[in-house]
């Protein structure tokens, strides 16, 4: 019985490695060495003119997470940062989670791989404060400031991050002992 059963797995293996030639049979275009290339789909760069329909499209993703009451996102750059509305009376383990939920929405779609998600009020009514400016025609640019204070509020400062300062060099002395010399 085992060795019937390690037959039907092996031909079933082999019938999966043989060569496919048949009309679309891939997606991608053949090469001449007969092998299938296949064409890397890479997000448009975002324009000042597809901001508003990235920015749109980062919220929608968000807000069909479960307990989201609604998102806000502000898209600078390559980078978009989304404030999170939940349930005030959420424990905050729980809140971690649907922020945790809301990255990994974020991270499997190419424009938001380089989001910050917080779940910040305050940070929150920041980020809707920008974005009714935004789209009362103010420039993107001048609220670089404020987005820089926001994302360095989600993140935290880390020890490995900051680098020592390093101590001028002590005075070189001619007198080997550091006494000093007084010339009675």
């Amino acid at each position: 019985m085992k060795t019937a059963m390690i037959v039907i797995v092996a031909m079933a293996l082999l019938a999966g490695c043989g060569k496919t030639t048949g009309k679309g049979a891939s997606s991608g275009t053949p090469a001449p060495d007969g092998n299938v290339r296949a064409q890397q789909a890479s997000p448009e760069p975002i324009t000042k003119e597809n901001r508003q329909a990235v920015t749109e499209r980062l919220e929608n993703l968000v807000k069909g997470i479960p307990h989201v009451k609604n998102a806000t996102c502000v898209v600078v750059g390559h980078t978009a940062v989304v404030g999170i509305d939940v349930d005030g009376n959420m424990e905050r383990s729980r809140v971690d989670t649907i922020k945790y939920s809301a990255a990994e929405a974020l991270r499997k779609d190419p424009y938001g791989v380089n989001a910050f998600v917080t779940a910040d009020m305050d940070l929150g009514d920041r980020l809707r404060a920008i974005r009714e400016q935004i789209k009362n025609g103010h420039p993107v640019a001048g609220f670089a400031e404020e987005l820089g204070k926001i994302i360095g509020r989600i993140i935290p400062q880390l020890p490995r991050d900051i680098s020592p300062k390093q101590a001028p060099p002590a005075p070189k002395n001619e007198n080997e002992q550091n006494f000093e010399s007084t010339n009675l």
